[in-house]
């Protein structure tokens, strides 16, 4: 089996290959060949086979049909310009989010082998004028570009599956905390900052009130729900292929306490909060209350709790040392 992540340079796209490596199977089949692709190319991992790093723009439709061939099986579709990103720049939004989705769908199309696409959508498609709880139901209303873009590519994928072109299953994704590496552009990644760069022993800036709430989920979680995503047969998808993941509802000040209860009380002085009206106003549209019932029929998991989030990030990203208070 052949599987090509696209945006396999993101956290997400190489987490999700290293643990693909370790496990060495997908879909009852034994991987032959992981292809990991981004804007530039992705840093390599360890693998019992092949891995090849290539570099791909999305929103070339020449560049994705060199990248994509009639030997891929599964295609991880991770690649996105993320929130803050696609609202400061629509003509972004729309070439890469949109239609780079377009362009990756369609060249599933034309190869005519049906593969397997996987797609990471994201809660950023809910919105507006829509009653608590957000259901499986619930109408899409993003209030933002980068949700309508994400929206339309969910619909392009329920599209292209009916007619029988592609295997798709969409995954709206709550936000991923705790994230390592660097800040990004996506509106929520203060979200990850506040306790990553604290537990790195870095001062950080929280733009919004403590009772803040939001929706959560962690990489590791977030890891093994597309894994088990990939492997769900269609006929149980249903007619909608696309569905909120699980995760777990929380305060800005349930996020610090769980960082306290797990790295003791230090980290948390280090956290400065400033408001920041551009964020606030877009994150303040966002929707917490969900009830992904779908996908926990299915087995995708949610976080037992936050202080999990923690500990998965000192065991995944800082190593044991780190993990000691």
């Amino acid at each position: 089996m052949k599987v090509l992540i696209i945006g396999g340079g993101g956290v997400i796209g190489q987490k999700l290959a290293r643990k693909l490596a370790a496990r060495g199977t997908l879909r009852g089949r034994d991987i032959g060949k992981i292809v990991l692709a981004d804007i530039v190319d992705p840093p390599q991992i360890n693998a019992p086979f092949p891995v090849e790093t290539r570099n791909c723009d999305i929103s070339s439709r020449a560049s994705v049909d060199q990248l994509i061939d009639a030997d891929t099986d599964v295609v991880y579709l991770l690649a996105a310009i993320v929130s803050a990103h696609a609202e400061e720049d629509l003509d972004a939004g729309l070439n890469i989010n949109m239609l780079g989705t377009l362009n990756v769908l369609d060249r599933c199309r034309a190869l005519q082998t049906k593969p397997v696409v996987v797609f990471s959508s994201s809660i950023a498609v809910y919105g507006g004028e829509v009653p608590d709880p957000i259901t499986d139901h619930s109408f899409l209303n993003p209030q933002t570009s980068y949700g309508t873009q994400k929206a339309i590519g969910e619909l392009l994928l329920n599209d292209f599956s009916r007619r029988g072109l592609i295997d798709g299953r969409g995954f709206r994704l709550p936000t991923i905390s705790v994230r390592p590496g660097k800040p990004n552009r996506a509106a929520s990644s203060f979200m990850s900052s506040i306790l990553r760069e604290p537990l790195n022993g870095q001062e950080a800036v929280c733009p919004v009130a403590e009772d803040f709430e939001h929706y959560y989920l962690s990489p590791r979680r977030c890891v093994e729900n597309l894994i088990l995503g990939t492997e769900i047969e269609a006929e149980a998808l249903g007619q909608n292929r696309c569905m909120m993941m699980p995760g777990r509802r929380w305060t800005i000040r349930q996020v610090i306490d769980a960082m306290t209860a797990v790295a003791g009380p230090k980290p948390a002085t280090l956290i400065r909060w400033q408001d920041a009206p551009d964020i606030r106003r877009i994150v303040s549209g966002w929707r917490y209350d969900f009830a992904p019932q779908k996908a926990l029929k299915l087995g995708l998991k949610a976080d037992d709790s936050f202080e999990d989030n923690i500990r998965y990030y000192l065991e995944d990203d800082l190593g044991e040392k780190a993990a000691r208070p």
